[in-house]
């Protein structure tokens, strides 16, 4: 069971400060995105599929401040007190990806045997102005990225996959790599995605092509 590489997710401490940084690193203003309703989040998105990733995309995430807070902890992190720290002193940051499957349950079931904890997988669903996009994803109940960000968050989408109404952005995913990965895990890791030495690296590294050239993003447990 071969999973694939859905988006790739930045952490901002406001969503304003995450397109500055979008702008000015990779030199595009995404302004496609919405809210998360059930998450407190909202979000912004461009494609950045390439040939090794198809379909991949690009997510800018914070806390929507006008989004009563959600009585659970909100995904990939965004609650804890010390990523906040640095997002508002070092600025926004790679924090996580999330990998696409046909069968989300059964990915989900292979991943727990081998005692990853991926979370619970729950439905969502979010309107935008070309449609309904219904979506099925693993989420942790406190909020954690699992395995610090190695292990992605599963997902599994409806009849409509956000790309299919995203413009091409002039960015391309070129490559990715986790830092260590358990065996069920590795197994099932995209192809295209490496693993590297688990304590000579941070937990996700990705490299980008775009307007502003080659960019290398990496992020921290």
């Amino acid at each position: 069971m071969k999973l694939q590489v859905d988006h790739l997710v930045l952490a901002a401490r406001t969503l304003a400060e995450g397109l500055d940084w979008c702008d000015a690193t990779l030199g595009l203003r995404p302004d496609a995105g919405g809210r998360h309703d059930f998450m407190g989040t909202h979000n912004r998105v461009f494609a950045i599929g390439s040939a090794a990733f198809p379909r991949a995309y690009f997510e800018i995430i914070a806390i929507d401040p006008e989004a009563p807070a959600p009585a659970h902890a909100r995904w990939f992190d965004l609650d804890d007190a010390a990523l906040q720290r640095t997002l508002a002193a070092d600025g926004p940051r790679l924090v996580h990806w999330v990998a696409r499957c046909d069968a989300i349950m059964a990915a989900h079931a292979v991943l727990r045997d081998a005692g990853i904890d991926v979370g619970g997988v729950r439905s969502a669903e979010r309107m935008t102005p070309h449609g309904l996009l219904r979506w099925r994803i693993s989420v942790r109940a406190d909020g954690r990225r699992t395995l610090g960000g190695v292990a992605p968050a599963l997902i599994e989408w409806g009849a409509v996959h956000p790309t299919d109404s995203m413009p091409p952005s002039g960015i391309a995913l070129e490559s990715m790599q986790v830092a260590g990965s358990p065996s069920a895990l590795a197994a099932m890791l995209p192809n295209g995605v490496g693993i590297a030495a688990p304590l000579a690296a941070s937990p996700l590294r990705a490299v980008l092509s775009g307007p502003r050239g080659r960019v290398t993003l990496e992020s921290a447990r």
